[in-house]
């Protein structure tokens, strides 16, 4: 996701950093695993943010970045591409992360995180949610609720690890989440509760992902799209995808039976089946270095939207807490069943583009590996969980819709902004 306007370009090394995490496994996972075809499933939707986001080459510095950038397609070879040095960690922000606050309650926040100084945040969310026209895209709020999350994940070590269950904090996330769950809640369109069986359930949510989601984002990869606007399809990218399968595993110990060994068996795949350079998160590492980008996590942060943002928080509140177990399988059977045919596209668009085997394997790692995936997330996981907590039967469902949507708002912000000759990272007037 590399489309720049005048500030749109994310600062990153060339194939720098020693990969801070990007080892680990968060969000969204790669494109393109291939899958064995659903009985009567139908054609496949994309997800219009595919996980595991793509990250801009390391060379393209907003200073140097043209004001917008063609929307035909683009032969240029990616390594014709300068690269630009990623401001250390201490240049972007002061307190040692690789990103700034982007509001009163996230620079609180993060004061807290970094410090140990209670600053009031509190309050401040609690205002702030009142007064937002939508936390769905509110940049301030959706970075302190990133923020708060990166904490218990690990993310950055400038984040106290004696923090993590400070009372002050927890409320203030609390505050957040309920905003942001009742958000989505309100917003996502569900479909007409399954019954509670393995197959029902199964059939339920191969209609979901199969459905239309409009304009295609992996077909606009794989045809028109430039090479700068493939580098900032990574960037978005990197938010989950430097550490995928991570918000998912959370649901592990939540789970017992079929559903818990379902889980294992996809989570076990995504961390490289014991094999620490197969890694789901390292392939895509590795892609990142090989376009030119950094894979230090968090060095693109500043340059996505909330809505990216969002997508990770979506899928790491639903994993934290235990109450939504049910929303984390129904996001994961919608994530695996959306990702094997855009995968591919994904592939063949970065191929089209000049780029090599090291930044595409990533993604045809994917379109076998989620084609076998989906059957178990939706059967074995999804469907084995409702059969054994009908109870649970209703988040499911939501799960894999507030999937299926937010990250559509993501693929859809990508295309309109680079419709308009826009990049689709923030400007400096976003900023």
């Amino acid at each position: 996701m590399s489309g720049r306007s005048t500030a749109g370009t994310p600062r990153g090394p060339r194939n720098g950093g020693a990969g801070g995490s990007g080892t680990g496994v968060v969000g969204c996972r790669p494109f393109g695993h291939n899958r064995a075809p659903a009985p009567d499933a139908g054609p496949r939707r994309e997800r219009s943010h595919p996980r595991g986001l793509l990250a801009i080459p390391a060379g393209l510095s907003r200073a140097s970045a043209s004001p917008a950038f063609p929307t035909h397609s683009s032969r240029v070879p990616p390594t014709l591409i300068s690269p630009v040095p990623a401001a250390p960690a201490d240049e972007a922000d002061p307190r040692g992360l690789p990103f700034t606050p982007r509001g009163p309650v996230s620079a609180a926040v993060l004061e807290h995180l970094v410090d140990g100084t209670p600053s009031g945040h509190t309050g401040l969310a609690d205002a702030a949610v009142l007064a937002s026209a939508d936390i769905e895209r509110d940049d301030d709020l959706q970075l302190a609720l990133f923020a708060l999350y990166a904490s218990a994940y690990g993310s950055f070590r400038a984040l106290r690890a004696d923090l993590e269950w400070d009372p002050a904090l927890i409320a203030t996330r609390r505050i957040l989440e309920d905003a942001f769950e009742a958000s989505l809640r309100r917003s996502v369109s569900l479909p007409e509760l399954p019954a509670a069986t393995a197959d029902a359930v199964a059939r339920a949510l191969f209609a979901m992902t199969g459905a239309e989601g409009g304009p295609s984002l992996s077909r606009h990869l794989a045809r028109k799209a430039t090479v700068e606007q493939a580098h900032e399809f990574l960037v978005h990218r990197t938010v989950y995808t430097l550490r995928e399968a991570d918000p998912h595993s959370w649901a592990i110990p939540r789970l017992t039976g079929r559903p818990k060994a379902a889980l294992v068996e996809i989570q076990s795949d995504e961390y490289g089946a014991g094999r620490p350079e197969r890694m789901h998160a390292a392939l895509f590492a590795r892609a990142v270095r090989s376009a030119g980008l950094t894979d230090t996590y968090g060095a693109y942060i500043d340059d996505v939207p909330a809505v990216t943002l969002a997508s990770h928080n979506t899928m790491s509140m639903f994993g934290l807490n235990r109450r939504l177990v049910g929303a984390i399988v129904g996001h994961l059977a919608a994530f695996e069943m959306t990702s094997s045919i855009p995968n591919r596209l994904y592939a063949e668009g970065l191929r089209r583009l000049g780029f090599g085997d090291d930044v595409c394997e990533y993604f045809d790692e994917h379109v076998e590996a989620d084609a076998v995936h989906e059957q178990i997330a939706g059967r074995d996981l999804a469907g084995a969980l409702a059969e054994d907590r009908p109870d649970l039967l209703a988040d499911i469902v939501f799960g894999a819709a507030a999937c299926l949507e937010v990250d559509d708002r993501v693929g859809r912000h990508m295309l309109d902004r680079w419709s308009r000759g826009q990049s689709s990272l923030r400007t400096e007037d976003e900023r």
